[in-house]
């Protein structure tokens, strides 16, 4: 099982030149470009994690890393098998992609921009809820607030001083940061999901 999350950057003409290449580098840690991850017309993207227990938090790494540059983006993650590996995720094809797709279509229309699909329906249902719920605030995470969960989710074992330190802030700010940015919340949800997806992809 692997999973793909399809995105587009909600906006884009309204923004500067530069997001193009602020993209390519929040995208570039997941692999090589265009097998792995590709920006295609104009504003889409595909990214595959090949661990689906990680797809999640990859998003919400991608969504943080858009909104501490002002921007933000709506993301589809599909679940299921890759029957068809091209040189192009683009041209890749399996479950995974046929589910990341389709509900991507979907998510403009409920205004929604983070979903997932597992093509299980009770699993999906529950999912998506919480993660409306926690849309709720994700969705109006500040630049400082966005940049803190960055950084925090890329540096899982360093402690508040040290975030601080990469931050440039003392670590009472990183602690204002951390509750206003709701993130033990995240990381809560984000283990639940973990738990969750492992039993659901469990031979």
């Amino acid at each position: 099982m692997t999973s793909v999350i399809t995105g587009d950057i909600i906006g884009s003409r309204q923004q500067s030149e530069h997001w193009v290449e602020d993209l390519k580098k929040i995208l570039a840690p997941f692999g090589h470009t265009p097998s792995q991850w590709e920006i295609y017309r104009g504003d889409e993207f595909q990214v595959e994690v090949s661990n689906p227990e990680d797809a999640l938090l990859t998003a919400i790494l991608v969504k943080a890393h858009l909104r501490a540059i002002k921007s933000d983006a709506r993301m589809s993650i599909g679940f299921g098998d890759k029957t068809h590996n091209a040189e192009r995720i683009s041209e890749s094809n399996g479950a995974a992609f046929v589910h990341s797709g389709e509900l991507f279509e979907t998510l403009k229309k409920q205004k929604i921009t983070l979903a997932l699909r597992t093509g299980n329906a009770d699993f999906d249902e529950k999912i998506n809820l919480m993660l409306q719920l926690a849309l709720t605030f994700m969705d109006n995470w500040l630049v400082q607030s966005a940049e803190f969960v960055a950084v925090a989710i890329e540096n899982p074992t360093l402690s508040q001083e040290e975030l601080g330190k990469k931050l440039g802030i003392n670590q009472a700010a990183v602690s204002r940061r951390q509750k206003r940015a709701q993130f033990d919340l995240v990381m809560n949800l984000d283990q639940y999901f973990r738990k969750q997806i492992k039993q659901l992809t469990a031979p």
